[in-house]
């Protein structure tokens, strides 16, 4: 490990310009590359004390020996040099995209004297129209197919149309009308090449012209009684509509653009990006990249950008860019893009309409991405196996964790505090494992003592049953230590789970109180053989008990990469378990308290009144018209009523009006109507 200041330029030394700057390690291999408006300022940045630095940052500057630059003249010439030296250098600490595969388009080769269309991968040719890039090659073989009809354009390979006019007999598609088989001078080389120029304009949006012309040639076709002809045209017609419906109109205003979204996390980002030419979205294409660097979204867009564009020009650079966050600076970004098409690109943030929303749809497309991605990685015996060393070695474990349990709190302003459980075995899910805690020992919010109480209580169970093996304990019963078990998951023999299970590893989701308050409960019931860590969310540090200083984890490590997965896994049961408290909570009325009243009745009271405020006001005759309901059970319910305190009056705490009904009014569908938006009462809880 380095110490930058052993490699730091001298002051003054680094030119106050834009430019591109270069860290090498001590093999001399590039590291990581960056731009600048101003390299002195930029540089600076990495110089400052190790412990301010982002994690990440720390990493690179200590990897690396030296650091070098080029100065240019403009921001623009940065973008370009910084994109040039990323290809050539792979920096192991810039953004890298996986799978980024070479992508099918659909090429008609306009360079040759009998254009051909087929589908082309990798760099783009002088004289080529393309289309696309498709998702795959059996997408523009199907699109193919559907349009050879209208437009008999050549397919076959230089062999096969070379065979064919030495023989003097046409391929198989030159018999069935798919081709117009040029090889033996059907057709002329001027006709061929008007028919693939046809072919062409279709696939760029023009599709108007030719269903309109097909349409009068039918007409004149059934008119002439030419009827077999009229057949085949309107078969065309079909044809060309059925090649249309393939790529559906997203925007009615035949626009030519690409719509970038960005799904992302702590570790990683999923780029997906939707071609959209005349209106329809011609194609589809997505990386997925390790964040190895510290990033804004703004930033990933940037690279995204330079990955999309970098080897383009023309037409290939559409006139409208459309993105989730724009790089900063934005103007050489946008100048960059003009430069590449040769006109005015409009690179911005869509705010409504059509494109906003079909933004959204290529949102989700990235969001799934991400987690098809994540699915697959985790499934990876491999990758587990390397991922649990990886743990073991970073934790100084005698082996690795096979076992990993995480504990989380959750609560809503210190109402209705729960916390979670949740098991891994060999890095996979063990959700029958699962456990949920109400948090009984005290009232209000507080974390540290909570994390304590959980910890105490799950291993108190655990000794006891060492000890012996006895009946399940149910929660509030005898000293209350256990746990809810999940779903009313049983053992073979008809028993709720137990805690006979020790970790290898327990994680909690938290810093160093956290961490502390867990090692404390352990020590206090005298176990002192397993393993403690806590993950922190804002840098995804790594804690452990009696340490000033956290263990940092390399973004690219298959073992923090569990580490959040485990973490990220408690934080959602948890969650989950106190909505569904506070919206039992929400339900309860004083209904609920009347003996022999059930669901049934409570409902029907509810319908026939409206709200639980009426009811109270209701007379015992009036209560009696309710189908079901007798005069003694009248009685009891307006005795139990006049005796329960009203409640309060709810509030919406987005517009501060004081709703006309009580927070248990049940709504038209039977859900409890609650004070503020859903959007308001998650954003309170952790």
């Amino acid at each position: 490990m380095a110490d930058p200041s052993s490699y730091r330029p001298r002051p003054g030394q680094i030119p106050d310009s834009p430019g591109v700057y270069r860290f090498r390690d001590e093999h001399r291999r590039v590291i990581y590359v960056g731009k600048a408006k101003s390299l002195r300022q930029r540089l600076a940045n990495y110089f400052q004390d190790l412990a301010s630095l982002h994690p990440r940052t720390r990493t690179m500057v200590t990897t690396a020996a030296s650091v070098e630059w080029t100065v240019v003249s403009t921001e623009v010439e940065a973008l370009q040099l910084e994109y040039s030296w990323i290809k050539e250098y792979d920096p192991r600490f810039n953004v890298k995209y996986r799978d980024d595969k070479s992508y099918p388009y659909l090429a008609v080769t306009m360079n040759e004297e009998f254009p051909r269309v087929q589908v082309m991968r990798g760099h783009k040719k002088k004289g080529v129209r393309y289309f696309g890039p498709y998702g795959h090659a059996w997408a523009i073989r199907d699109t193919v197919d559907l349009l050879l009809r209208v437009f008999p354009v050549r397919t076959c390979s230089a062999g096969v149309f070379k065979n064919a006019a030495r023989t003097g007999r046409p391929c198989l598609l030159g018999y069935i009308g798919k081709c117009s088989a040029p090889c033996v001078g059907r057709v002329t080389a001027d006709e061929h090449r008007e028919l693939a120029e046809d072919f062409g304009d279709f696939m760029a949006g023009r599709t108007g012209t030719y269903l309109r012309r097909l349409e009068k040639q039918m007409m004149e076709a059934a008119e002439e009684m030419e009827y077999e002809r009229a057949a085949r045209l309107r078969d065309d017609i079909e044809a060309l509509k059925k090649a249309m419906e393939k790529s559906a109109v997203v925007l009615a205003d035949a626009t030519d653009a690409d719509l970038i979204a960005v799904a992302e996390d702590e570790l990683e980002a999923a780029v997906q990006i939707f071609h959209v030419r005349g209106g329809r979205v011609r194609g589809q294409r997505g990386w997925v990249t390790d964040k190895v660097e510290e990033i804004t979204t703004g930033a990933l867009v940037e690279h995204a950008l330079q990955q999309l564009y970098g080897e383009e020009t023309g037409d290939s650079v559409p006139k409208e860019v459309l993105v989730p966050a724009l790089p900063d600076p934005v103007g050489p970004v946008q100048e960059w893009l003009t430069g590449r098409r040769g006109s005015n690109v409009s690179l911005r943030i869509p705010q409504r309409g059509d494109k906003k929303a079909l933004m959204e749809t290529v949102q989700r497309n990235a969001l799934q991405t991400l987690a098809l991605h994540k699915t697959k990685r985790a499934s990876d015996l491999t990758t587990r196996s390397r991922a649990l060393e990886e743990i073991a070695e970073a934790l100084d474990l005698d082996s690795a964790p096979l076992r990993i349990e995480c504990f989380d709190i959750s609560h809503l302003q210190g109402d209705d505090v729960v916390a979670s459980m949740v098991v891994f075995e060999d890095g996979l899910q063990r959700k029958s494992e699962y456990r949920r805690f109400q948090i009984k020992g005290f009232e209000g919010q507080d974390d540290v003592r909570s994390m304590h109480e959980v910890i105490s209580r799950r291993f108190r169970r655990y000794l006891a049953e060492k000890e012996k093996t006895g009946e399940w304990v149910e929660d509030g019963h005898e000293d209350g230590l256990a746990g809810e078990p999940v779903n009313g998951l049983k053992d073979d023999d008809g028993r709720p789970k137990k805690f006979a299970y020790p970790p290898q590893l327990l994680v909690v989701d938290g810093g160093q109180p956290q961490v502390a308050a867990a090692k404390k409960a352990l020590d206090e019931l005298g176990i002192d053989d397993i393993a403690v860590c806590g993950l922190a969310k804002r840098l995804e540090e790594v804690w452990l008990p009696d340490e000033d200083d956290p263990v940092v984890l390399p973004r690219t490590s298959e073992g923090l990469y569990l580490l959040q997965r485990v973490r990220d896994e408690a934080h959602r049961f948890a969650i989950t378990y106190q909505r569904a408290k506070r919206a039992k909570r929400f339900r309860s009325s004083p209904l609920d308290d009347i003996p022999g009243l059930g669901e049934t009745r409570k409902q029907a009271l509810l319908k026939h009144f409206g709200s639980l405020r009426k009811l109270r006001s209701a007379t015992i005759d009036q209560i009696c018209e309710v189908p079901g309901i007798g005069r003694k059970t009248a009685e009891t319910i307006a005795v139990a009523l006049a005796q329960a305190a009203p409640a309060a009056p709810a509030v919406n705490t987005a517009t501060g009006e004081i709703m006309e009904e009580e927070p248990d009014t049940m709504g038209s569908g039977g859900e409890p109507v609650t004070a503020g938006t859903p959007d308001e009462r998650r954003g309170q809880e952790t």
